[in-house]
């Protein structure tokens, strides 16, 4: 072979290396593709956040079973309430001052001032509210059962339907007549916050 065909061999030959690298990175890529379409990202958030949710209800539950034992108190309505009104625990007023249940504070007790929403003359309006501080919030869910045992100074029974109720329909209403919240829905929301995350499961 001359030199100049050999030259002209040996370009050839490039080329053909070339096409075919191309075409295994395109596979590759093509691939890589379809993997990422069967696994979306999308759901890993999803995920992540019904996990979060679980490790929640999981720390809780132990203790909640100790107050229904103790004092006759529905877990469900324990768990459904510390849901709601801390949002998992990720409030500020929970997760920095271990107040869960938004209970307020009053005379010389440890408190924090924050902004609170309260629904009054139909309508939403934002005040500021004194609100217990807690060491933890296993702490926190005592002081929550005590309230519901010993009332308040001006009605030491008025939570007690809560405490005497046989479900947790009957104890999420018997908070909203009492006035525990002033948002008029304050019972359908604790009671479909118990039953999508099937929180009746720890009342047996």
């Amino acid at each position: 072979m001359t030199k100049k065909k050999w030259k002209k061999q040996k370009r050839k030959n490039v080329r053909i290396i070339a096409v075919v690298l191309g075409g295994i990175l395109i596979m590759m890529a093509f691939v890589l593709s379809l993997r990422s379409l069967s696994t979306p990202f999308s759901d890993q958030p999803q995920e992540t956040e019904a996990k979060s949710h679980q490790q929640f209800i999981d720390q809780l539950a132990p203790h909640a079973k100790e107050l229904q034992n103790g004092y006759g108190i529905l877990p469900s309505i324990i768990l459904g309430q510390a849901i709601l009104e801390s949002n998992w625990g990720k409030s500020t007023l929970a997760s920095e001052y271990h107040n869960l249940f938004g209970i307020k504070a009053y005379g010389d007790q440890k408190k924090v001032n924050l902004e609170t929403k309260e629904y009054v003359n139909e309508e939403w309006i934002t005040i500021q509210g004194d609100f217990r501080v807690y060491d933890s919030w296993e702490q926190s869910m005592d002081d929550h059962t005590q309230l519901f045992v010993n009332g308040v100074d001006w009605n030491p029974a008025l939570y007690e339907k809560v405490i005497t109720a046989t479900n947790y329909r009957e104890a999420a209403q018997a908070l909203q007549d009492a006035g525990y919240a002033t948002d008029p829905t304050y019972a359908q929301k604790i009671i479909q916050v118990i039953e999508t995350y099937h929180l009746d499961q720890y009342d047996q």
